[in-house]
């Protein structure tokens, strides 16, 4: 018989663990499931080399600032700690290497298929992140390649590189840092890039852009891209005109390109920048504009999507791969059912956590499901019990 809690928490990433924070300080019994073996497992296997685009003041979660000493945009290594330090400094209730395989409606509330068994509460969090689901395109002639082809996800440092002829696919800031760090190494390195992008600097006179965007959030649309533009003009004024393509949406519609060490590598004539991939060739990449370059490894920096796998055709998603929501946490389709992680603006990701995670616990602590979920559990318990003595 599976058993029942109130409340489920999918993921112990940033988003999962101020979750648990944020239940735990309104008094909900709850439950962390964790895929890896360690909390921010997703995290722990990102590139050596990361450092958040975000500054600390806007990157820590509920509760608990970075410690004193930590650089203001702190490193893979500063957040991997940060986040060990989160769980066990607020004992939050995670359980490792438990992966949530399917999800059902049932009895007004949720039952979790899991490694670990079946799992079953009034409500569900899927605090699953952005970075655990890479997208991973195919291209024609592919098969042909004969060199390696792997996910930016599967990238950790520049060593094995030296010698060899690198394509990066894509043009988000994990393309900048991995095409930038390997044009140290690599004998060459071209960033393929489709539709361009718009790079801003990493700080304004001292200032994380993050800190100036979040300052401006409250103007009207209008007033922040009029803003945007001012700046834009400044920089070009400073740094000259740009020298990747320049997409069809402004900086303020999409995450722009943060920092300017992708522009500098390409004006240093480290780096090449290359239209779209056309077709893939025996030791070779065809682009939109006819023109070829022999290759020996294809990087894809192509993003990736949320997690909801699990959740089957429960919920609607967008044209973001996001689950269609009432409000910033809150299902469209299920009851019960909300969402941490999954706002991802020029705020800052781990900002909107911050926000969010605390919504959704007070979203779940206004709901009669928590009292349902309650005496579900104590039934469950009870009947444990009753079975033992059997």
């Amino acid at each position: 018989m599976a058993e029942t809690l109130p409340v489920i928490v999918v993921g112990a990433g940033p988003a999962g663990l101020a979750t648990a924070f944020a239940l735990r300080q309104a008094g909900i019994e709850h439950r962390v499931l964790e895929r890896g073996p360690n909390v921010g497992h997703s995290w722990r296997n990102l590139y050596d080399s990361l450092k958040l685009h975000t500054g600390r003041h806007l990157s820590s979660l509920p509760g608990r600032p970075f410690p004193a000493g930590t650089p203001l945009f702190p490193t893979r290594a500063d957040f991997v700690d940060y986040l060990d330090r989160y769980r066990a400094g607020f004992d939050l209730n995670v359980e490792t290497d438990v992966e949530v395989t399917g999800a059902m409606r049932q009895d007004g509330g949720w039952t979790l298929d899991t490694s670990a068994g079946p799992i079953a509460a009034a409500a569900v969090v899927v605090a699953t992140g952005i970075i655990a689901e890479p997208v991973v395109p195919r291209f024609e002639g592919q098969s042909s390649f004969g060199g390696t082809i792997r996910h930016a996800a599967e990238y950790r440092r520049p060593a094995g590189y030296a010698g060899r002829n690198v394509l990066v696919v894509g043009c988000g800031n994990t393309a900048g840092d991995i095409a930038t760090e390997l044009a140290g190494t690599a004998a060459t390195v071209a960033v393929s890039v489709r539709t361009g992008a718009n790079v801003v600097p990493l700080t304004l006179l001292g200032i994380p852009i993050q800190y100036v965007a979040y300052a401006l959030r409250g103007l009207p649309a209008g007033s922040r891209r009029a803003v945007a533009g001012v700046i834009g003009r400044a920089v070009r004024l400073r740094r000259g005109p740009p020298v990747l393509p320049e997409p069809p949406h402004g900086p303020l519609d999409s995450i722009p390109m943060i920092g300017y060490h992708l522009v500098d590598a390409v004006r240093a004539g480290r780096v090449r920048i290359v239209p779209g991939i056309e077709s893939i060739e025996t030791g070779a990449v065809r682009f939109t504009d006819g023109s070829r370059a022999s290759v020996d490894e294809i990087i894809l920096a192509t993003g990736y999507r949320p997690a909801l796998g699990f959740l089957g055709d429960l919920v609607r998603l967008d044209d973001t791969g996001h689950a269609i929501r009432t409000d910033r946490v809150t299902s469209a389709d299920q009851p019960g059912l909300f969402f941490v992680g999954h706002n991802y603006d020029s705020i800052g990701g781990l900002r909107n956590i911050a926000r969010d995670a605390p919504l959704a616990a007070a979203c779940i602590a206004g709901l009669d499901i928590i009292a349902a979920g309650e005496r579900l559990a104590d039934e469950s318990r009870g009947r444990r019990v009753h079975e033992g003595a059997g």
